[in-house]
């Protein structure tokens, strides 16, 4: 029997996919989240041999979430199922040592057959989210410009997130100038966009 550890913060999503996978005769559900900050307790104390977690999770985002279970927990193995495409977001997952990538609009055999072919010890990724990670490439942003255009995100002025990230007005003028440039951006909002886009954020 493949335990199976649910993490997706959306009821209606999260119930079909238990639903779905007690139709399995070689799967059960042994904890059900709606949390990114409760897969690692939960996993320690459950024990399941394959979690399947979405990426956009409150308190703690899914691609942290596997990093943190992978140290935690190695014998577990991590799907992670997403409505988010994003090239970027592969090449993230792949450094969290998830072993499998499934977008939400798979067909839903796809998920259960995924959960087998990870706990046999392949890695299942969906080619086409393979050719454009490889043709998007990996982020050219640094961690901290990173910290910076999130911080941007909200709407923030300059000072405020030069405040928050415990850094100069200057400095954060200068990231920012620095992540605008490297993505090929018109302006901060444009260099959100596409960093969104590809998955870098």
């Amino acid at each position: 029997m493949i335990r199976v550890l649910i993490a997706e913060d959306m009821h209606m999503i999260r119930g079909a996919l238990v639903a779905l996978l007690a139709l399995e005769d070689d799967m059960s559900v042994v904890a059900e989240l709606e949390r990114g900050d409760e897969i690692v307790a939960a996993a320690l104390r459950t024990r399941p041999d394959v979690a399947v977690v979405d990426i956009d999770l409150p308190g703690l985002d899914g691609l942290t979430a596997a990093e943190r279970l992978h140290v935690e927990l190695p014998e577990c193995r991590t799907v992670v199922l997403t409505g988010l495409s994003q090239p970027g977001n592969l090449l993230r997952a792949l450094k969290a040592h998830v072993r499998g990538f499934i977008v939400k609009d798979a067909p839903a055999q796809t998920l259960a057959d995924g959960i087998r072919r990870v706990h046999g010890g392949e890695r299942v990724i969906d080619p086409d989210l393979v050719a454009a990670a490889l043709e998007t490439g990996s982020s050219p942003l640094t961690a901290r410009e990173a910290d910076v255009l999130r911080a941007a995100e909200s709407g923030l002025p300059t000072e405020k997130i030069a405040s928050s990230l415990a850094l100069s007005p200057a400095t954060v003028r200068n990231y920012l100038s620095n992540a605008i440039s490297k993505v090929g951006a018109n302006n901060r909002i444009d260099a959100i966009r596409i960093s969104r886009n590809a998955g870098w954020l």
